[in-house]
């Protein structure tokens, strides 16, 4: 029989967290969870614990889900890639509303892509969605990558990995190969005139760490060639710097 349990998620309410904190325990393993984003429900399947702090959802996941509801113009025909992906839930809300071509990607672990793939089916997203095995800093699978829009939520928790989640993002964005679209250069956010460049990074982040910290991953990407733009909200676009761009 399933049991009712308290919902830590629940601690983030009063900081945009949109689930409803409704839990059930369907293993030792697993806690399955009904959380509440923009429009509609999702339940989703979390690891109890996972040694790669990929088992929770975290407030910037509900957050960015409503920016992006109320910013739908920025990814609307895009090819995107989430990295972080962890359960898998910002991508399957992103499916279900706007039937976005999306990627899920996370850590080189077998079972973080088996509980995406639950997730998905959970949530009669079927086939599931692709995922790629990515640990930061390592050769990523594919020489040349066609997303045009990465996106992420509440990944800068480990500063000892802001080097090697640089050096990915770097990879993806010099290594892109692109469309004939045309495509602005700026990051520009003004009602419905927003415009991103192709391709971007955009990022959202919600957990509370030290400003020195979190300055660490920006002037590292900085240092890296990469332009960061804070567009409100705590959501950042990051691209490469057109010097950078010119010299590839």
């Amino acid at each position: 029989m399933d049991i009712a349990l308290f919902s830590p998620a629940s601690l983030f309410a009063a900081d945009g967290d949109f689930s409803d904190g409704e839990t059930t325990e369907t293993s030792q393993s697993f806690v399955e969870r009904n959380h509440q984003f923009p429009g509609f429900e999702l339940q989703i399947r979390e690891f109890g614990f996972h040694q790669l702090n990929a088992n929770l959802l975290w407030p910037g996941t509900f957050a960015f889900a409503n920016w992006l509801l109320q910013h739908r113009h920025l990814i609307q025909r895009r090819r995107c890639l989430e990295i972080g992906s962890g359960t898998g839930a910002l991508a399957i809300f992103l499916k279900k509303e706007f039937n976005l071509d999306i990627t899920t990607s996370d850590y080189n672990d077998q079972e973080i892509e088996d509980n995406i793939v639950h997730n998905c089916i959970a949530n009669e997203i079927i086939p599931s969605l692709p995922h790629i095995k990515h640990t930061w800093g390592d050769e990523f699978p594919i020489s040349e990558p066609d997303w045009d829009l990465i996106i992420a939520s509440d990944i800068l928790l480990y500063v000892k990995q802001y080097p090697n989640l640089i050096k990915s993002l770097t990879f993806l964005l010099k290594t892109y190969k692109p469309t004939n679209a045309a495509s602005p250069t700026e990051c520009k956010l003004n009602g419905a005139d927003t415009e991103l460049p192709r391709p971007v990074f955009l990022m959202s982040w919600r957990r509370r760490i030290g400003k020195d910290d979190e300055s660490l991953f920006f002037t590292g990407c900085e240092e890296a060639g990469l332009q960061v733009k804070h567009l409100g909200n705590r959501v950042y676009c990051i691209k490469l710097r057109e010097k950078a761009t010119s010299e590839e």
